[in-house]
This record gives structure tokens, sequence and C-alpha cells, in this order.
């Protein structure tokens, strides 16, 4: 028999050591080291026998056929505009976010929506039962959806043999574990050779596979880096609890863009997507309150009206807060460095707070003209005209640069029914008016107090 060897691992990174070490030399991380055993097995033999061996010719690349792409609809309209347009045959997808935020919700009624053919789902955190309870919430059932309630990684290729499913949804990869590593589940070497037994099922099988992860307290995903590395796409399903909405983003995609952006509603019957998220992000307001101006902001392909709302007040202790939600704080403090500077205004010595309606993050660079003019809104305790909505981004001379796709922005504007939206007078190829939508340009920073108040 052979001896039974041991490492440590690193939980954090997945860096192996010879003995324990405190601080990991890799990530930086401290008392993330774990002892785990190393079997002489034959792992890799049994993995590379799964995998038909062909030996292959390098070849000129005209030679090649090159992939049609074709999809499968997921009946979700934001799943299927995130992914690209559907699901790729042997795509591995895996999706992240916080605890309670709904990656279970979505996916099991992704499961209970998807026409393809059969779905098996995975559960090694929830027995059958509790799946059924919530799936009569969300709709009717299905009778080509499967449910197996199983972590041995084994068990679940035998299944997908014998079954042969159209999609294969697992919840979680921190629950599952193969017999041939010793550690427990959830650790750094059972999630990489699980996840990998995993995509070896999805390319040998053509069945795309969706992988529900759990993230650290510090919001990235739990397990080694590798993992990211291993999958063909990444979604990160956030969101505030608090609030109603989520945001699906996408991380990395290997078939399609990383900038698009799905938006869901949590209600009682599961989650709903959200078709016109303009009309609901910026909602009834006040117009006679100061401090809120409409940003016209561009998420991928689409088009997003959002709320900024600003709040300027006299610091009560020595030193001034900074604080921003939703938006980029160093950001911010740049703009009002370029206020400070370009416009005369003092704001050194004032609390300046910023927050995007509706609990989303955005890192357009164009609503910086928006979070100006709510500044500037709150520090004269001037209302902004509510038929007026903003897209420049800001430099740090003070000028107001153009930006991208500004055709769509102005559709989005006109068609919510504002009346004025203030651009770079550097935008080329734009008309004054578009229909009852009047494009004004502005050049300097100093030109937006002038003109609006």
């Amino acid at each position: 028999m052979a001896k039974v060897k041991t490492k440590y691992v690193c939980q954090s990174c997945g860096a192996t050591a010879a003995k324990w070490i405190g601080k990991c030399p890799s990530c930086n991380e401290w008392n993330t080291y774990v002892e785990e055993s190393v079997q002489p097995d034959t792992r890799q033999t049994r993995r590379r026998a799964m995998i038909p061996v062909t030996q292959q010719k390098a070849a000129p690349l005209q030679s090649f056929e090159s992939s049609s792409g074709v999809r499968t609809p997921v009946d979700d309209q934001e799943l299927d505009r995130v992914l690209g347009g559907g699901l790729v045959p042997g795509s591995l997808i895996l999706c992240g976010g916080e605890p309670g935020i709904g990656k279970s919700t979505l996916l099991l009624q992704t499961a209970m929506r998807f026409s393809g053919g059969n779905v098996l789902y995975v559960s090694g955190e929830e027995s059958p039962e509790q799946i059924k309870m919530r799936a009569e919430r969300i709709g009717p059932l299905k009778d080509s959806l499967y449910v197996l309630p199983e972590t041995n990684v084994k068990i679940i290729a035998e299944q997908a043999e014998e079954l042969n499913p159209s999609l294969i949804i697992v919840d979680s990869i921190q629950t599952l574990f193969t017999p041939e590593i010793e550690s427990s589940p959830g650790s750094v070497s059972q999630i990489r050779e699980t996840a990998a037994d995993l995509l070896t099922i999805a390319k040998t099988k053509h069945i795309p596979v969706f992988l529900i992860g759990h993230i650290t307290k510090e919001g990235s995903l739990a397990g080694p880096k590798v993992l990211e590395h291993m999958v063909d796409v990444v979604l990160q399903f956030e969101g505030d609890r608090f609030h109603a909405f989520r945001i699906l983003r996408t991380v990395k995609n290997r078939f399609g863009s990383t900038h698009e952006l799905g938006i869901y509603e949590m209600n009682s019957n599961g989650l709903q997507p959200v078709l016109n998220p303009s009309a609901v992000l910026i909602g009834e307001k006040d117009p006679s309150l100061s401090g809120s101006a409409i940003a016209a902001s561009l998420e991928g392909m689409r088009p997003l009206l959002l709320e900024i709302q600003a709040l300027v007040s006299t610091a009560v202790y020595g030193t001034p807060q900074r604080s921003a939600t939703g938006y980029n704080t160093r950001r911010l403090n740049m703009l009002l460095a370029v206020l400070e500077k370009r416009c005369g205004f003092k704001l050194g010595m004032k609390d300046v707070f910023l927050n995007i309606a509706g609990g989303l993050r955005i890192e357009d660079p164009a609503i910086d003209l928006a979070v100006v003019a709510a500044c500037l809104s709150s520090s004269l305790d001037i209302a902004l005209p509510s038929d007026t909505v903003f897209a420049g981004e800001i430099g740090l001379s003070g000028e107001i640069r153009p930006v991208s796709r500004i055709e769509q922005r102005i559709s989005e504007a006109e068609k919510m029914g504002f009346k004025r939206m203030l651009v770079s007078s550097y935008t080329r190829n734009v008309k004054d008016s578009y229909g009852n939508l009047k494009v004004v340009g502005v050049e300097k920073v100093a030109d937006i107090h002038r003109l609006l108040f």
C-alpha cells in the first residue's frame, strides 16, 4: 500500500506548500492554508479515458470550418441577452452572487421555462420537497424537469449518461465532492476536480451546464481562481436585498459580449424580467426637490435612464465625508475637484453623498454630467428642470467629452418624453432636435451652471 502524503493548500488561491504558512505568498491572505491528503491515484488516467483520444496534426487555419454558433434559447429574455443570444452546446456557465440574492430561484425558473428538452437539476443544498414547494410558487410544473439530490460527482455523471438531458443545473459547486479526494466538499481540491469532471461531461456530450457558486465576504467567487478560467461564462447576480431589483452581469463570456446587463424584479412569483427598466428606475418624484438629475446610461446594447441623487451639506465634523452608493467614490472625488477648480464652487468643507436610485451600480462615464448637475443642484438648493436629461463625460480640465452611441441614448430619452438633453458640444453627427427632444451642446463644466441656474 502506497504511503499517503499530505500537503497544505491555500483555500483562497489554490497555492500549495509542504508545511503550514501563516501568510500565503501568492495571494497575501492570512490563515488560509489547510492540510489535505494526497493519494497516488489515477485520476488523470481516468479522466483521459472519458475523453476520446484522437491524434491531431497541425493544419492551416483556413482548412477548418467555422462553427455556425447555433444557440438554444432559455425562454428568458434577460438571460438570453446576457448570454449573447442563448445557450451554446457544451458550455460551462458559472453564476455567482451573495446568499439569498436569488441565484437558485433564477436557475430553477430557467429550468421550468426551458423548452429545449429534459433538464437535470442537481441539488446539493435543498431536498426535493423544498424545491417542489418553491417551484409551485413560481409556476406550473413540467414533466421534463428531473431533480437529483446528490453531491457525488460520479453519480451525477452516471445520471447524466442515463438521462441524456439537454441542460444540467448544479446547485452548488461548493457542495460537490469526488471520492478520490479526501478533503471536505468546498475545499480548493474538491472544487477544482469536480469542476473538471463537469467540464468533461459538458464538452464530450455537448450539454450546457449551469453551476451556482458562492462568494466570499470580499465579493469574489469562492474557491480557486482556476475555476473562473475553466468555465466559459461567468455571471454575477447582484443587488440589494432591501430593493426589489436584481442585476445579472456578464463578467466573462467566450461566446458574446461582457457588457450586457439583465434586470429582474423579485416578487412573490419569482424573478420577473424588467422589459422597460427606464420607466421603472426613474419612477415618480417631486419636481421641486433639488439634488436629482436624470442620466442617459448604456449597458451593453441597452440604453438606461437613471436617477442620480446628490446631497451636499455643511460638514458637521472636521473632515468632510464623501460617500457614493452605486458609483465610484474616487471618480466622485475627481468630479468635485473639477467643480472647485474650474467653477469656483467651494466644496472642500462640505459633505457630499451620492446615490443611484434603484440599487444599481453603474460604471459608465457618461453619467458624469448628471452627477455634477445633481451636486450643483443640491449645493444651490435649486431643483433641476424635470424634462432635462444628461449624457457626457467630464475631463480633468473641465471639458465635457462626447460619449459613445449617443443616438441610442437620445432615442431612449425621446421615448420617455423628455424635452431637452445636454450633451457634449464636440459630439458629431447629432441634430439639434429629435421629435420633441431638443439637443443642447455644452462645452465646459462652467457652462452647466450658467445654462441651468
